[in-house]
Formats: structure tokens, C-alpha cells, sequence
């Protein structure tokens, strides 16, 4: 492809192969020519054949006293002509902004009467759930409130509430965190709990928690929906907010603060605080999964402790057991029933 230079006798057919980039992308030859040709007044040009691209955007422009010269448009001037154009443009999107906005006026206003359907945002996968997370605690400016049910988490699960919980202390936010009393025989969270232990971080244990929870600031709350925290809802619902912080406070009064010590000493009766923590479920009618569940610990464990319960009691079946709790009066005397955890 060619084109014709600008000043040129069009019969004499003299051409020269196109030299494209946009006017913002001044090449470096462009550059040099059209400064030279600032600082001395004019240019040749036969200089200035490397670099047509300046009289095609109008920063040279014919010698009127010498056809073989080429004098530089000032940079102001050329300026206001690339901007002039650009300016005409943004007026116009300005415009049309302002008419959408008065359209849409009305049904604003009606919106804000309603619910904002953004209070409630579905998050789906372990990415986009962390990626909220890492946004709300970053925004978190006075405290952070926090439920973990489960006692172990793995090293990588630990390495990240590190990452995102370490910042938070240096900003002066104040943590909270309540756990089921097993994360008082886990190694690796007394080695978490450890580490940020130097600020304003306060650390409590409870029978048993339902399901995770973290609020930030009272602005922004994130539960799971599904048991392999794979979903969860982004809340930031104020009502909704503020009847988690409730649910929380009220758990948070019952508990027993991590640096009290293990509450799981054996009672007067032959049967351990959380023994009577799973009696309570039991009598219930909570299966062995969901005792598990509730109290933080593995199946396996919880059973184990079925069947100390079990021994001390007598019990030779799972439905006699239940019957031997109610009768004992065990759930009386459950340190849980009390107020030994404020």
C-alpha cells in the first residue's frame, strides 16, 4: 500500500510506503525529527522522508517561502486540534450519561424502597469465596468476628488465614474467634492461635458451633451453604447482619477463653464436659455424624466417646443409653447447663 506525500506535485506520482501507528504513539524517528524541527525552525524534506507520519498528522506543514522546507506546527497548537475532536466526544457521552440518568431516575427511587438484591451475593468455588474473603478483609477497619467449627484444618487452609489475618492485626483490627473445645487438642491451630497472639486477638471455645461464620466490620457477613464449603452467600443485609452479631455475642458469653484451660476435665460424676456435651445431642436425637459435626471433631472420635459414655453408665445399647442419660440426671449437672464458660 502507498500514499502520497503531502506538498508533493501529484504528477509526479512520487510515493513512499505507508508508515501507520496512531497520533499517541509518536514513533521515535517521528519524535526526533518533529523536536529538531521545534528547535530550529524548519526541516527539509528530504529529513523528514523517514517519518511521514508527521505531516499526516498535521505537525509539519509546508514552507510557504520554500516548497523543499517543512516548518513544525507548535505542540500547543496541535495539541488543541488532536484534543478538540476528543473533547467533542466526551461532551457528547456526557450528555447522553445525563438523559440515561434521567430516565432511570424514576425507577431508582423506586428501588431504593425495596430490598437491594445485591444484600444476598451466591459465591461458588474455593477461589471466588478467598477472593471475597482477601476484598472484605482488606476493607475491615474495627473488628473482625469469627465461628470455626472444626479444630483441624489443613496446613495450607492455616497458611492462608495467616496471610489474611496478619494484616488485620497491624491495622489495630480487633478479632474475635470462637471454636468447638477439640481445637484446644489441635497442634496446628494452638500453633495458628500462637502466632497472632500479639494483638488485639481474643480466642474462646464452646461445646459446639453449627456452621462457620465470619463478619467484618458490620457491613459484610460470608456463610457456607453446602457442607463441602464449596458455596457460600456474600451477605450485606444489615438486619441479617445484625442477627448473626447477636447469634454470636450470645455464644460468644457462654464460652470459656482459650487461655482458661482444658474443659474437659472428668466432672465429679465419672464423665467428661464433652461426654456431657454428646449426651445433650444424644438425648436429642442427633446422629453420631452430626454430634461430629457439631462438637469438631471426627466420627470416629465422637463414637469413642459414645462408648465411655456408654461404659459409664451401664448402657448396653445404643436405646438404652438414651435412656440411661435422661434417668441419671446427668444433664443437670453438664457444666454446660451453667455459668462456669462466662
Amino acid at each position: 500500500m502507498f500514499r502520497t506525500l503531502g506538498g508533493g506535485d501529484l504528477g509526479t506520482n512520487q510515493t513512499k510506503a505507508t508508515h501507520p501507528h496512531p497520533v499517541t504513539e509518536l514513533c521515535p524517528e517521528g519524535g526526533r525529527l518533529y523536536a529538531n524541527a521545534i528547535r530550529t525552525g524548519r526541516i527539509s524534506r528530504r529529513d523528514a522522508e523517514p517519518a511521514p507520519c508527521l505531516e499526516e498528522f498535521s505537525l509539519l506543514h509546508p514552507d510557504p517561502d520554500d516548497p523543499d522546507w517543512l516548518r513544525p506546527v507548535p505542540p500547543a497548537v496541535a495539541l488543541a486540534q488532536r484534543l478538540s475532536p476528543i473533547e467533542h466526544e466526551i461532551t457528547q457521552h456526557r450528555r447522553r450519561s445525563i438523559e440515561l440518568s434521567e430516565v432511570f431516575a424514576p425507577f431508582m427511587a423506586l428501588s431504593a424502597q425495596e430490598t437491594r438484591s445485591d444484600s444476598l451475593t451466591l459465591l461458588e468455588g474455593s477461589d471466588r469465596i478467598n477472593a471475597a474473603l482477601n476484598l472484605a478483609t482488606t476493607q475491615c477497619q474495627t473488628e473482625m468476628l469469627t465461628v470455626q467449627p472444626s479444630g483441624h484444618r489443613p496446613e495450607r487452609s492455616l497458611i492462608q488465614g495467616l496471610e489474611r489475618d496478619r494484616p488485620l492485626i497491624e491495622r489495630g483490627v480487633r478479632i474475635r474467634t470462637l471454636y468447638p473445645h477439640t481445637a484446644r487438642y489441635s497442634p496446628e491451630r494452638l500453633a495458628y492461635v500462637d502466632q497472632l497472639s500479639d494483638g488485639k486477638v481474643e480466642y474462646r471455645t464452646i461445646d459446639g458451633v453449627v456452621e462457620r461464620l465470619i463478619i467484618c466490620d458490620e457491613a459484610v457477613a460470608f456463610i457456607p451453604i453446602r457442607d463441602d464449603q464449596r458455596v457460600a452467600l456474600e451477605l450485606r443485609h444489615r438486619g441479617l447482619i445484625q442477627y448473626l452479631i447477636k447469634v454470636f455475642e450470645f455464644m460468644w458469653d457462654r464460652a470459656v477463653p482459650l487461655s482458661a484451660g482444658a474443659p474437659y476435665e472428668t466432672a465429679p460424676d465419672g464423665i467428661t464436659d464433652i461426654q456431657h456435651s454428646i449426651a445433650k445431642l444424644l438425648v436429642e436425637g442427633h446422629v453420631d455424624e452430626a454430634i461430629a459435626r457439631r462438637l469438631g471433631m471426627n466420627v470416629r472420635t465422637c463414637r469413642a466417646h459414645i462408648a465411655k459414655l456408654a461404659t459409664a453408665l451401664g448402657s448396653g445399647s445404643r436405646a438404652q443409653l438414651g435412656f440411661l442419660i435422661a434417668q441419671s440426671g446427668i444433664l443437670k449437672n453438664s457444666p454446660s447447663g451453667d455459668d462456669t464458660h462466662k
